[in-house]
């Protein structure tokens, strides 16, 4: 009977690492499939955001810490970059300083968070990291000479990364094309984004499968015998809530590095933080796979629902009430259908519903 359980409960693994492989895939060869400046950017932002969101599952999925200071994170990265590329010009040698100085300030602060309120209540712990994370966008606003303020800051990248770079060039001086696309700075620019990205979800996924990955599911499991066995629960959740934190700060760099631009409303806003969650959710939380699940779920309707509606109130232009109900102006509407549908048939999220059904 073990026997069987065991199989049914491979075949759900299957299925969704098999998912997960082919996104990845589809993300590597999106370059290729997809010519417009819109499908790119879309991808670039669905491979920086798995990361974002795997760390946070690292947090919510395996520790069971709910935090609401990840983007703050994600924003100490992100402005570290941008601050230093802006003063110190377009060099990886700003990249390196400012992304370093990124992740330090975050490690640092997820650690005196993590010692000074982790000892208290989930709910309070959970207040605590939200009044931390407005305070940041106070103080991103207020020094605005640094930060740009309300309207964020600009700057240039490594010429490398600049889409008038040619990597390839014919005997007539012009780009090479690899199925139709440009081989010049944007592609490599994209290709960082894909493989940074790749290797720090890896990274995380060889975190979660390490001793240190048992002891964080133990302590997620049943925090009293967790101490009671000998583990300082306190000393692992800070020490989590740091590695979190510095995953994070390295996606707010990836994700910098790639827009260009970094403002209040792409690395720090609250509803970058609601979509966080709604993709931790969805995918299946303490899963890793169910990131990725998530991340494309959510960005595909995001970016894509409103294109379909118009192509659905086209198609039924003659038909009484049904256009008006497929309005591009309702996808909020719709969206909102889609999530509680998810939700209903999928409770545990994507990933977790579908291994915790084979295993029935």
């Amino acid at each position: 009977m073990n026997k069987v359980l065991q199989q049914k409960t491979d075949w759900g693994r299957i299925i969704v690492w098999g998912l997960v492989i082919l996104i990845w895939v589809i993300l590597a060869a999106s370059p290729f499939l997809f010519h417009d400046v819109r499908s790119q950017q879309v991808a670039a932002r669905v491979c920086v955001f798995i990361v974002l969101v795997a760390s946070y599952d690292l947090l919510i999925g395996y520790t069971g810490i709910v935090s609401f200071a990840h983007t703050m994170f994600f924003g100490l990265g992100a402005y570290g970059t941008a601050i230093a590329l802006r003063l110190m010009g377009p060099g990886w040698d700003a990249i390196a300083l400012g992304g370093t100085l990124g992740v330090l300030a975050a490690i640092v602060l997820a650690v005196l968070i993590g010692l000074l309120s982790l000892r208290v209540k989930a709910i309070f712990f959970a207040m605590v990291t939200l009044a931390v994370a407005s305070v940041a966008v106070v103080i991103v606003s207020q020094f605005s000479g640094y930060t740009g303020g309300e309207d964020g800051i600009t700057y240039k990248v490594p010429s490398l990364l600049k889409p008038a770079t040619k990597l390839l060039v014919d005997d007539e001086g012009h780009v090479v094309r690899w199925f139709g696309t440009k081989l010049n700075g944007k592609l490599l620019a994209y290709f960082m984004v894909f493989f940074s990205s790749l290797g720090l979800y890896l990274l995380m996924l060889r975190i979660v499968r390490s001793p240190l990955g048992t002891v964080l599911k133990a302590v997620r499991e049943n925090e009293a015998r967790a101490e009671a066995i000998g583990y300082r629960v306190v000393v692992y959740r800070t020490l989590i809530f740091a590695i979190s934190a510095a995953f994070a700060a390295l996606a707010g760099i990836i994700y910098a590095v790639w827009l260009k631009y970094t403002g209040p409303e792409t690395t720090l806003s609250f509803a970058i933080m609601i979509d966080v969650l709604l993709m931790v959710v969805i995918g299946g939380m303490g899963t890793l796979g169910g990131a990725v699940i998530g991340v494309v779920l959510l960005n595909l309707a995001q970016y894509y629902l409103r294109d379909l509606m118009q192509i659905g109130a086209d198609l039924t232009a003659t038909l009484p009430l049904v256009p008006d109900l497929l309005n591009p102006d309702r996808w909020l509407l719709w969206l909102g259908i889609f999530f509680i549908l998810l939700v209903y048939f999928f409770p545990a999220g994507i990933s977790g519903t579908i291994m915790k059904t084979e295993t029935k």
